[in-house]
């Protein structure tokens, strides 16, 4: 028998061996790192729904997977309007009749903040210091600031009659649909610092929403109708989501949606459609359903909230 080749043949197996192992170990550490960055992207998403029946909207989760559909809020009025806090563990919401209430992402620490029955489309600031809301005053809708934690409600006198607020970075602007465009104005006053010449629609682009890095703005206008006549003796109206640049023309991206909600890198949609929730690339393609309308029904009144 030849030693030497017993210990060269030993020495082999022993390096196959190895070798094998440290593909195993390599090829277990890259599936754990794919598994935490699949976890990591699949952020939460809160919007306002219904089990049908005559039950009020109540608000639910959903990961953008489209997994863990939960609800987070109960009672006999309609929650509606959500927003996260700027760390992604807390969402603020009205509940018509009630005011703006905030809670924990999974339905826990419940908070009445205000008690205005109309109090809508809260926001918080980017960094978490502040809420600003819209309320009836006078007969028309007027933006309004309070501390996140709730307190004195400051109403920005300065500022114009107003849809939806979005905070801008550095939170020391509001960004808010006015007289059919966009006014930017100061968070403390309402002074209008800027006016936008997107043209929005006064009575469907109230709930228009500004991307996370403050170029584009989504909402709903009014499109072509393309079904039958059946209002009547013309067709009925018929409206699509539309994205743009704060100056000039919008982009259609959709039809027949409730308004959008920003993913955090600004490059993705969340919208209501056909009771439904879909997400889609900011231009308006690579459409996947997230929800499918069951169980719930997918309010389609106020954007959806894309977690931090």
């Amino acid at each position: 028998m030849c030693y030497l080749c017993s210990v060269t043949g030993f020495f082999r197996r022993t390096a196959v061996r190895a070798l094998l192992l440290v593909v195993v170990l390599a090829l277990a550490g890259a599936l754990v790192h794919v598994a935490r960055s699949a976890a990591a992207d699949a952020r939460w998403i809160v919007f306002a729904a219904s089990t049908g029946g005559g039950v009020p909207d109540q608000l639910y989760r959903v990961q953008t997977t489209g997994a863990g559909l939960q609800q987070i809020t109960t009672g006999s009025k309609p929650a509606t309007d959500p927003a996260f806090s700027p760390n992604g563990s807390s969402i603020v919401f009205a509940r018509l009749g009630s005011g703006i209430f905030r809670v924990g992402l999974d339905g826990s620490g419940l908070k009445r903040l205000t008690s205005g029955s109309r109090d809508t489309y809260p926001v918080w600031s980017r960094d978490g210091r502040r809420i600003a809301f819209i309320r009836p005053f006078r007969q028309q809708w007027r933006v309004f600031v309070m501390p996140a934690s709730g307190g004195a409600q400051k109403r920005l006198g300065a500022a114009p009659p107003a849809g939806r607020p979005s905070w801008t970075a550095g939170s020391k602007s509001i960004v808010i649909p006015a007289e059919g465009s966009l006014a930017k104005i100061d968070s403390r006053t309402g002074k209008v610092q800027k006016i936008y010449t997107v043209t929005l629609d006064p009575t469907l682009s109230q709930a228009a929403t500004l991307s996370p890095g403050g170029t584009k703005v989504a909402f709903v206008g009014k499109r072509a109708p393309t079904g039958p006549p059946d209002c009547g003796e013309s067709m009925c109206p018929a409206y699509a989501l539309y994205v743009g640049g704060l100056t000039g023309n919008a982009k259609r991206v959709a039809r027949d949606t409730g308004p959008a909600g920003w993913s955090p890198d600004g490059k993705s949609l969340v919208f209501a459609s056909h009771g439904g929730l879909d997400i889609s690339t900011a231009a308006g393609t690579n459409v996947r359903p997230v929800v499918s309308g069951a169980p719930v029904v997918v309010s389609g009144s106020a954007p959806p909230a894309w977690q931090p």
